[in-house]
């Protein structure tokens, strides 16, 4: 899949990286703390990634961040096979490393509103997500 997808590709985080910073799995899901990742994910839509970054944890500003993948990456099956098939979403996953090239000071931040309905969205699919668990 790496082969046919053309980047610039981001990732959002609260982070302070640097330029040459790997980001890599391993660490606890932004979005389900009770989960280790086994991937890296990014985007090719830089906004995108600013909506990651904006709902991560943590008191930090947002941070986007142009990214490199050091090696082979997928579609997000998270996102495009249950949601946008096709993946109009442009996520991606790898196992590898992303590289940090740079970082985007230019994309669109939410309203305090929307950042919350986005929230609000999130603590309902945690709960169906415990519901499914207990039953």
């Amino acid at each position: 899949m790496s082969d046919t997808v053309e980047g610039p590709f981001f990732h959002g985080t609260k982070a302070d990286l640097q330029v040459g910073d790997l980001l890599t799995a391993g660490f606890r899901s932004n979005y389900r703390p009770e989960i280790v990742m086994n991937h890296v994910y990014f985007t090719a839509l830089r906004d995108g990634a600013g909506l990651a970054a904006e709902l991560a944890p943590g008191d930090a500003a947002p941070r986007v961040y142009v990214v490199e993948p050091t090696g082979a990456f997928e579609d997000d099956p998270n996102v495009t096979d249950r949601k946008f098939p096709g993946n109009p979403t442009r996520s991606y996953r790898s196992r590898e490393p992303l590289r940090v090239v740079g970082e985007v000071l230019d994309w669109t931040r939410l309203t305090p509103e929307a950042l919350q309905g986005w929230r609000d969205r999130l603590a309902a699919l945690r709960a169906e997500d415990r519901d499914e668990i207990i039953n």
